[in-house]
């Protein structure tokens, strides 16, 4: 019965993958944090470099769909898989948030994200057979990289530009709760050599994601 239970969370969360892949925006939980917000007007450069940035973010709410989907497929404590689930959730709403603001500003989601998530979601499997200290220390190193390019979003978005700098502003708030969770709850602190390899591996998908 094991065995079965943890074949139907690996296709679960498979499934929500191929959604969050190739199926259309989701439409989240919570209200987008832009909701109220005027559309600035933007010169084409500043357009270029908004719909660039988002595009990314965009990218790194689909790989962290797919982390979180492949460390609940392999956790071993139903605790952490429900604190996984609820994480992913809020992520989902990143996901739907950053999908509607490059649709404003007439652009697209990156075409390698199929790509993204399939590594995303090998590695976060990893990381839960590693066991759930590990996979809890993978969710915090990875959210404290992610509140870090957030901060340098926020830094390098036009400023008149309110709706994609509060989506931004919100995702960091929400990356920083999750980190913190994974530290509550018992997070191994990772090597530095697969800190510099997850953070070489980001810097990849940020290069190619803000283009393409």
């Amino acid at each position: 019965m094991q065995q079965i239970s943890a074949i139907d969370r690996l296709f679960s969360q498979l499934d929500g993958g191929l959604r969050a892949a190739f199926g259309p925006p989701p439409s989240g939980t919570r209200p987008s944090p832009a909701e109220n917000l005027e559309i600035a007007e933007l010169d084409a450069a500043e357009r270029r470099l908004t719909a660039g940035l988002m595009r990314i973010n965009h990218t790194g709410e689909v790989c962290a769909q797919a982390l979180y989907a492949g460390q609940a497929a392999t956790a071993r404590s139903g605790d952490v898989r429900d604190r996984m689930a609820e994480a992913a959730r809020e992520e989902e709403d990143h996901l739907a948030w950053c999908a509607e603001r490059l649709e404003e500003l007439g652009s697209r989601p990156s075409l390698f994200n199929p790509l993204w998530y399939a590594g995303s979601f090998s590695f976060g499997a990893a990381a839960g057979l590693a066991g759930d200290p590990w996979s809890l220390g993978f969710v915090e190193a990875t959210e404290r990289q992610v509140e870090s390019h957030l901060d340098e979003h926020l830094e390098r978005l036009p400023p008149q530009d309110q709706r994609s700098r509060a989506i931004v502003a919100q995702m960091k708030e929400d990356e920083a709760r999750h980190a913190q969770m994974a530290r509550d709850h018992g997070a191994t602190i990772l090597p530095a050599p697969v800190q510099k390899l997850m953070a070489f591996t980001a810097g990849i998908m940020k290069a190619v994601a803000y283009r393409i």
